[in-house]
């Protein structure tokens, strides 16, 4: 294990860990609701420092990110653990990996930031990615991870569910470039019941994320019976439009069953009843995902509707942007890191 940051001393041996929007009181021995930050006679550890069980060059459109440096390769880690415990998460082989998951992290072999930087730049990366679990649970390692990566002329992106605290993101400032964010649903008793989270830390978050200059993009999976109805898609895409921007993209991906959800696969019917609810919102760039729909993942200029990039899935098959972004044809500019 190695000495971990973000937490407060208290009497008798206990420690506050100030990491996430759970703020986790822990006695000498106790765990966070993460399971990989533990207190040890009065400080707290990390015991997933650089246990890396994921690490791959991928296309940045399968964080996914559409405006991103699109077409670039983003080298994609990940370590055991996750502050949420999503009944329908997709990767809970690693990221809830069962009850022993500090002992299986030190099963581990352990890859240095310098490494990792290293990796990224021989497989022709333009950006690092700290993604496949929730980041924020491995944040120490990751925030030197992003210090080496800058140093190489990388970027460097997080894929998270956003229930980081205040703390957490600043410590971030001027090292991370774009964010995902999950915006699981817009209904407080969802991230209660279905997460283990809280909505409003997570818009907290994406509010202080915009404020320090992060380009955003946002993910919904959206789940039969739980998270589509219409009036909450709206209050998420009208919050995207207000409060972050309406060129801000948002990508609604079909849900499959997957660990303790059995709700039923979404159909192309929702996902195209959620792209019309954020054009109605005023959303300027909507990406339905995971399911074959066609032209669903181009990208079109905001004003004329030129065809911009052309995908299909996560390759880009043509991308007509000029330099930052502007559109060849009426001169408009589409928001993005270009």
């Amino acid at each position: 294990m190695r000495p971990a940051g973000f937490y407060e001393k208290k009497d008798g041996l206990k420690v506050i860990c100030q990491l996430c929007g759970h703020s986790c009181s822990l006695p000498p021995g106790g765990r966070g609701r993460c399971r990989v930050r533990v207190n040890r006679e009065g400080r707290l550890f990390s015991a997933n420092y650089g246990r890396i069980v994921a690490a791959n060059p991928d296309p940045v459109e399968k964080k996914p990110l559409y405006h991103f440096l699109p077409g670039s390769l983003s080298y994609s880690i990940a370590a055991l653990g996750c502050n949420f415990s999503c009944d329908f998460c997709q990767n809970w082989q690693i990221s809830q990996a069962g009850p022993h998951l500090p002992a299986q992290a030190g099963r581990l072999p352990r890859r240095s930031p310098g490494e990792i930087a290293a990796s990224a730049s021989a497989f022709a990366c333009r950006s690092v990615s700290y993604t496949y679990t929730e980041p924020l649970v491995f944040w120490e390692y990751a925030l030197e991870c992003m210090q080496l990566a800058r140093e190489a002329g990388l970027a460097n992106i997080v894929v998270s569910n956003g229930f980081g605290s205040q703390l957490a993101w600043q410590a971030s400032e001027g090292l991370l470039q774009g964010a995902n964010i999950d915006l699981k649903a817009f209904d407080p008793a969802f991230y209660r019941n279905h997460c283990g989270g809280r909505l409003e830390v997570v818009l907290d978050t994406l509010r202080q994320l915009k404020s320090q200059g992060v380009w955003l993009e946002i993910t919904t999976l959206i789940i039969p019976g739980l998270n589509d109805a219409p009036g909450d898609l709206e209050k998420l895409a009208s919050f995207i439009a207000d409060e972050l921007s309406p060129h801000t993209p948002w990508h609604i991906s079909a849900y499959r069953p997957a660990y303790r959800q059995t709700a039923p696969p979404t159909g192309p019917e929702a996902l195209l009843k959620a792209w019309d609810l954020a054009g109605q919102a005023g959303l300027k760039f909507v990406y339905p995902g995971n399911l074959p729909l066609p032209r669903a993942g181009d990208t079109r200029c905001p004003e004329c509707r030129l065809l911009l990039v052309e995908r299909d899935r996560f390759t880009v098959r043509r991308n007509l942007l000029k330099k930052d972004g502007i559109c060849p044809q009426c001169g408009a500019k589409t928001a993005g890191v270009w």
